[in-house]
């Protein structure tokens, strides 16, 4: 039985302790690279019975899955992967299975972008390293603050809650808007619930935390980056074609954004070229929102126990009906 694990970047994948668990028949191969051609990505699949997919790094459409005729299991990091085509794999007899998650490491990484873009740190860390000293002229130069400032929460979920309270905590006036969002639910967790518009408009900061979907695909396109202040920020750490690129990099060249915090892109890996790596007051990540020592140890034990459970003819945390 070959199990392979895709989009190893780090190489990380057989440093956990867990393999061991599986029978000594099983070979697991790590991936390290990106291949987003697809016959070049089938070519590569098409030994295993059990492909390993980290969250949704590498797209596994039908027209994937149908060349692959070998696989068996599918296991997706988390319990939902958008780039996983479950119905086209439940109908090839392909298991697809889970894994439990941990949610509060993207948390932390939205605080270290809204941090780093408001308070110029990359911009300043870079100056001092090469014997500068407090870089910039005027006003714009000087690092915003969170105390009183208002932060908008676009989804109030498991993640976007945790992030809200943070912001309560530094002293910001927290409102929060979905096409969900309930005020019970905006109560609950100790938020202002508000318009679309108002948000947009009265926050220093707008952070996004919702699901991709037909609905949320260019949520936050032209008309509401153009209510937001020029004062203010963008931060996305949660899906990148949730926001109209093209728009967004109009917005922060022409000065109608004060800077960016991104994760999430609409092109993963990000291409060296992209106009994004080039503009001004911004913090870029390369979609590190889940990357963190205890994300993966939680990924990787669920990962060997989703294949030892099927192994076993009663496999667990399963996505496929």
């Amino acid at each position: 039985m070959n199990v392979a694990i895709l989009d190893d970047y780090q190489h990380v994948a057989l440093s956990y302790p867990y393999w061991s668990e599986l029978p000594a028949e099983v070979s697991v191969v790590p991936i390290h690279e990106h291949i987003g051609d697809e016959d070049a990505l089938v070519a590569r699949l098409e030994p295993f019975e059990i492909v390993v997919a980290m969250r949704e790094r590498t797209r596994l459409p039908r027209s994937v899955l149908e060349r692959l005729p070998r696989l068996r299991l599918l296991v997706t990091t988390g319990m939902g992967n958008a780039a996983i085509d479950v119905a086209a794999a439940a109908e090839r007899g392909v298991t697809v299975c889970g894994t439990p998650t941990v949610g509060t490491s993207t948390v932390e990484l939205t605080w270290a972008l809204i941090l780093a873009v408001v308070r110029r740190i990359p911009v300043q860390e870079q100056a001092f390293r090469i014997d500068g000293w407090q870089t910039g002229r005027g006003a714009a130069a000087l690092g915003g603050d969170l105390a009183d400032a208002t932060l908008g929460v676009v989804g109030l979920g498991r993640i976007g809650s945790k992030v809200a309270a943070v912001g309560a905590a530094f002293g910001m006036r927290v409102v929060a808007w979905s096409q969900n969002l309930t005020a019970e639910r905006a109560a609950e967790v100790g938020v202002e619930l508000v318009g679309k518009e108002e948000l947009l408009s009265a926050s220093d900061v707008v952070t996004l935390h919702l699901r991709l979907s037909e609905r949320t695909h260019g949520l936050i396109g032209a008309a509401e980056l153009a209510m937001m202040r020029p004062s203010a920020y963008l931060v996305n750490t949660s899906r990148g074609p949730l926001v109209d690129e093209v728009a967004l990099i109009e917005a922060v060249r022409s000065g109608r954004l004060a800077g960016l915090g991104l994760d999430v892109y609409d092109t993963e890996p990000l291409p060296p070229d992209h106009p994004l790596r080039d503009l001004p007051n911004t913090v870029l990540t390369p979609h590190l929102g889940y990357v963190s020592a205890r994300t993966f140890d939680v990924f990787y034990r669920g990962i060997v126990e989703d294949i030892a459970a099927y192994l076993a003819g009663e496999p667990i945390r399963v996505i496929t009906p």
